[in-house]
């Protein structure tokens, strides 16, 4: 004990230096402190922030779907009527770049559809999908316009008036007013009108028989 007291008496002038050593040790460990403070901190705000997106994102997609839906919905009206394809033709028309176009942008954009908002979490994944929906509006939309305004006028008279009669035999068809055996003979009677004019989807023949069938009360249009 008297060593050291003498030790401090010889050497009391290191007591400022080493005070001064002790207090920036303790302010270098708080600073370090509040360092890592602020690391989990920020840490914490990227990661809701990460959240917040995911969840925007979502939303995003379910948007994204809606609108997928509509287009869907607005071409549904020409495949499931056949009175509609006859009056505007090119939307089934093949031979028509628009038509082909709409189409292929359609199978895009149904192929990138995902069975759920929340299974696209990517965003090259959501500019993808947003991409190919927009696409599709668009093409679906210029081809509609562009039916419309041409009708039915890349057809001859004479195959207008074929088309004429397809138009009011189908309504006839599907007349719960007219006889069983009137709407037989119209159904096929619109059928051989319109053979090697409209090439009718798959989907559009299925509904018109399906509504030719209900109305006859059989299983199917012969």
């Amino acid at each position: 004990m008297q060593s050291i007291l003498n030790f401090v008496g010889h050497f009391w002038w290191l007591v400022f230096p080493l005070s001064g050593l002790v207090g920036g040790w303790a302010r270098a460990w708080t600073r370090a402190g509040e360092r890592r403070y602020q690391r989990k901190l920020e840490l914490y705000k990227v990661k809701n922030q990460a959240q917040r997106v995911e969840q925007v994102r979502a939303d995003e997609v379910g948007q994204l779907m809606t609108t997928h839906d509509g287009v869907n919905k607005r071409w549904l009206a020409y495949e499931l009527d056949v009175g509609k394809l006859i009056d505007f033709p090119m939307m089934t028309d093949v031979r028509e770049p628009l038509t082909v176009a709409f189409l292929r942008a359609k199978r895009e954009a149904d192929g990138l559809r995902p069975g759920s908002p929340e299974e696209i979490t990517a965003k090259g994944r959501l500019d993808e999908y947003r991409a190919a929906v927009n696409g599709y509006e668009v093409a679906f939309e210029v081809a509609e316009r562009e039916a419309r305004r041409v009708r039915d006028s890349s057809f001859t008279g004479p195959e207008r008036q074929r088309l004429a009669t397809a138009r009011k035999l189908i309504t006839i068809a599907v007349d719960d007013a007219a006889t069983p055996a009137e709407r037989q003979t119209a159904y096929r009677r619109a059928r051989r009108e319109l053979d090697g004019l409209i090439v009718l989807p798959d989907a559009t023949v299925a509904s018109l028989e399906e509504k030719v069938a209900r109305m006859l009360g059989t299983g199917k249009a012969q």
